[in-house]
């Protein structure tokens, strides 16, 4: 009898064994199907949830309400007993602000998740393949005592968010949604249909060390939402500087920070990475370069790469690279002497204060950033820009959108996060053609009490290249050990000499 159960118990192990996994791509689809189907869950551009709120621990009670708006606009705020706490994203930056820590623009992974949630929340899975994610599968699990199907959604900045469907009815059961520090976890029950759309009425929410009960009493969808609705809180403050003359001032800083950068030299080192198919944003390459500016032209000089320093040859044919290109520059400047020319628009650098004055610029506030006073507000695409008589790197910024933060003492920029808010065309996109969604960041650091420069940069872009070839070039560039000295040229040879 133990011999037969023995063998009953392995038949039904192999028969498990034998079934296939599902694919990513196939429950995505079954719980499109058990949602409503794709074509309505495509018709819905806007969502307000409202209900009530308890907090597990202590029992304090009070409202919940989340908004959405397509394409990206995101609200959630509750109320305890009379302890507000809100967050959102509204198209260029994300926010948090609560009773107790005031209103806080998020920067780095925590702003790149809060933009994920928001994209997912507005949109689920429907456009992943059109925002270059990937879909990954993480397993089986058991909710609340039944089995369901774990797909990982990964944006191509390598932000993960994990779902969970019931294995039985397809239907939407858990999200893992990550905030820089640990995963926001919701689960959902209770499912009613809204517009032939099933909605989960009752919720389950653990965000940090606390635990939440929801229950929605008011779900509407493809309401009319003013994009106000997702602005920052207008708190009362100390006044703010005024803009105009801030941006003057930014301006004038940064042409004395192109007279000062002539006397630095530094380290930059860039790491191009892979989302590969299994989801992991991974280290491809890397490259490191020693960096000085002559004349208002950079010089780099490649010194490593791939972790490993040049080889005696190489490095050799690297300065002399370099070598070159001081003689070219050596006699471009001569030229321009020779028939009384300034030097050209193009051979100029966009300043940050120009790129502002090609956008418009809302939500003023006042914020501490590393221990210092800054002035943040986010800019977007200005439609009265003039781009067609405009420089293509000034027409570039004049598509993207984002937040930036201005130190308040200095007047220089301290940070700045953005992404292009439309396709960027090059030579009318013969040359290359950069996709909508592309993000990058920038942080600089204050260095020797006289200057910001960069410390990190963030890239993140799709493009296609000649009209033929995609590419998506994801990368990091760190800058540091930045060094005074002062640029000598003879014989088409630079010589850098240390200031005390």
């Amino acid at each position: 009898m133990k011999r037969n159960s023995f063998l009953l118990i392995l038949f039904f192990a192999l028969l498990a064994s034998s079934v296939p996994a599902q694919s990513p791509a196939k429950i995505l689809k079954q719980a499109e199907k058990a949602l409503g189907g794709t074509k309505a869950l495509q018709k819905i551009r806007s969502r307000q949830k409202t209900g009530t709120i308890v907090n597990v621990r202590d029992a304090s009670s009070g409202t919940f309400a989340i908004q959405t708006s397509q394409p990206n606009f995101y609200n959630e705020s509750f109320d305890l007993n009379g302890f507000e706490t809100e967050s959102g994203f509204n198209g260029k930056s994300g926010w948090t602000r609560d009773s107790r820590s005031g209103l806080k623009t998020l920067t780095g992974a925590a702003s790149r998740s809060l933009q994920a949630e928001a994209n997912f929340r507005n949109s689920l899975w429907l456009n992943y393949k059109k925002e270059k994610s990937k879909i990954v599968s993480c397993g089986r699990i058991e909710i609340d005592g039944k089995p369901a199907n774990c797909v990982s959604l990964i944006a191509a900045n390598g932000i993960s968010l994990k779902i969970f469907f019931d294995a039985a009815s397809n239907l939407l059961v858990r999200e893992e949604i990550p905030t820089g520090d640990e995963p926001k976890i919701f689960e959902y029950r209770d499912y009613k249909p809204v517009n032939g759309i099933q909605e989960a009425f009752s919720v389950t929410a653990k965000m940090g060390e606390d635990s939440y009960d929801i229950k929605f009493e008011k779900i509407i969808h493809n309401a009319q939402i003013a994009k106000t609705e997702f602005d920052f809180p207008n708190l009362a403050g100390k006044p703010l500087p005024d803009i105009s003359a801030l941006l003057n001032q930014l301006q004038e800083n940064e042409d004395k920070t192109e007279a000062i950068l002539e006397n630095y030299s530094y380290t930059q080192k860039t790491v191009m990475r892979e989302l590969a198919k299994d989801g992991v944003l991974r280290e491809k390459e890397s490259e490191i370069y020693q960096l000085s500016f002559y004349k208002g032209y950079r010089i780099r000089r490649l010194i490593e790469k791939n972790g490993k320093p040049l080889s005696a040859k190489d490095q050799a044919d690297e300065d002399e690279k370099v070598q070159k290109n001081l003689a070219e520059i050596e006699k471009k400047i001569a030229r321009k002497e020779a028939k009384g020319e300034t030097a050209e628009d193009n051979d100029r650098r966009i300043s940050v204060a120009e790129v502002l004055r090609a956008s418009l610029l809302k939500n003023p506030r006042r914020e501490r950033f590393r221990g210092r006073d800054v002035v943040v507000f986010d800019f977007e695409p200005n439609p009265a820009f003039d781009m067609k008589n405009a420089k293509t790197m000034l027409k570039f910024f004049g598509k993207v959108g984002g937040v930036m933060w201005i130190d308040e003492t200095d007047k220089q920029v301290a940070r700045l996060e953005g992404s292009l808010f439309e396709n960027f065309k090059i030579a009318g996109g013969l040359l290359a053609n950069l996709k909508k969604g592309a993000t990058f960041s920038l942080e600089r650091e204050r260095i020797n009490d006289e200057i910001w420069l960069p410390s990190l940069t963030d890239i993140n872009i799709s493009v296609k290249v000649f009209l033929v070839k995609g590419i998506n070039l994801n990368q990091s560039v760190r800058s540091y050990d930045y060094q005074k000295f002062r640029t000598e040229v003879t014989d088409s040879k630079v010589d850098e000499i240390k200031k005390p």
